[in-house]
């Protein structure tokens, strides 16, 4: 026997027993907190045609996408990200439509990193989607949503973060920086790299007052009290709007009585070229990536021919089981498996009892005494 059929590709690997119970089990939970919220539950197909996760969209580089042909010679991707997908949906189904709609999915992404560094290539991902409502309100109402899905899961310990897409752009319009320099600077503060933006400012030739602007909005993350001081940075209007929109944000978020779980980070930013405005993360200890990643994209529908502003949010649901298992709040699957033994004497009455017990929502294997499987 080839042992090497009985391996994986690296980067992905099976989930069975206990583990896969518990994670259906934690799917369970959070479907159940997004259909509260009224949101709907949709399929999207795992694969797409390319362009629905083109460059010009700013979804993920073309190098980290697992591209293959139809027998037309279309070019196809496994879906990287769900949010392009949903984009297109809305537009394909609900053109017309004038009244916010809410979607809600679950299912498996797949980014062809060339670095794992302990990554998985597939990960389930659930989230969330509201189209067609560009207020503050709706804004608000996801991260609550967020905050009292990852409460239902079991999970006490974390931080929803939220930055503002628009206030960063507003300096690097002050500044003048070009599309390109941005997009750098944008990948270096995203990282944290200060030095690396230092040096590409100067290298560009920036004025010393712009780069230290641009440098500062590192320098705001914490509670709600950071919003006065990154107010006091700039003059643009673009940055202040958004600075004044996140005020009001918190103002909701209060008023859903989920504050105590807010934080912002002003120099919070996305590799998602499609995020206009709020962006939001969700950590917790035990886990070094953000367990659930969103934001608003009030110009992805468009690229799919559907005006209307949006905001969603994805739950990395192996990231949060991971969580929740190094904090001692795992989940455990409801009605253990029972199991009952039979013998050719005894096989009827026990296939009776296997029959009534199922009735009643258990869940009941039949298994045959040793020997008895041998017998003719």
């Amino acid at each position: 026997m080839n042992r090497q059929l009985v391996h994986t590709p690296e980067g992905v690997r099976d989930i069975y027993g206990k583990e896969y119970a518990r994670k259906l089990a934690l799917e369970d939970l959070i479907r159940r907190q997004l259909n509260l919220y009224g949101y709907q539950d949709i399929q999207t197909p795992t694969f797409e045609f390319f362009d629905v996760f083109s460059r010009e969209i700013g979804t993920t580089p073309s190098k980290e996408l697992y591209k293959f042909f139809d027998k037309e010679g279309n070019t196809l991707v496994l879906r990287p990200d769900f949010t392009p997908s949903m984009a297109r949906c809305a537009a394909k189904y609900f053109m017309d439509e004038d009244v916010p709609i809410r979607f809600c999915y679950a299912g498996n992404t797949f980014t062809n990193t060339s670095s794992l560094q302990g990554k998985l290539k597939e990960v389930t991902q659930m989230g969330a989607e509201l189209m067609g409502d560009g207020s503050v309100e709706a804004d608000g109402e996801m991260i609550a949503m967020v905050v009292e899905a990852l409460l239902a899961s079991g999970l006490k310990d974390f931080q929803v973060s939220i930055g503002q897409v628009e206030y960063f752009k507003g300096i690097c319009a002050q500044a003048g920086l070009d599309e390109q320099t941005e997009s750098e600077l944008r990948d270096f503060i995203s990282g944290k790299n200060i030095f690396g933006a230092q040096e590409l400012l100067s290298g560009r030739g920036i004025a010393e007052s712009y780069c230290n602007m641009l440098l500062k909005v590192t320098d705001y993350f914490g509670t709600a009290e950071v919003l006065n001081e990154a107010k006091k940075l700039v003059c643009n209007s673009r940055s202040l709007y958004a600075v004044d929109r996140l005020e009001k944000l918190y103002q909701v978020l209060c008023a859903y009585g989920v504050e105590k779980y807010i934080s912002f980070d002003l120099g919070m930013l996305s590799k998602y070229n499609y995020y206009t405005g709020i962006i939001f993360k969700a950590y917790t200890y035990g886990v070094g990536e953000p367990i659930v990643k969103g934001g608003r994209y009030d110009h992805l529908l468009g690229y799919f021919g559907k005006e209307a502003p949006a905001i969603g949010f994805v739950v990395v649901v192996d990231d949060l089981m991971s969580a929740l298992q190094r904090q001692k709040a795992d989940i455990e699957p409801e009605d253990d498996l029972i199991y009952l033994t039979y013998g050719s004497a005894n096989y009827e009455s026990m296939l009776s009892r296997a029959r009534g017990l199922r009735k009643s929502g258990k869940k009941v294997a039949l298994i045959p005494e040793k020997g008895e499987e041998k017998n003719e």
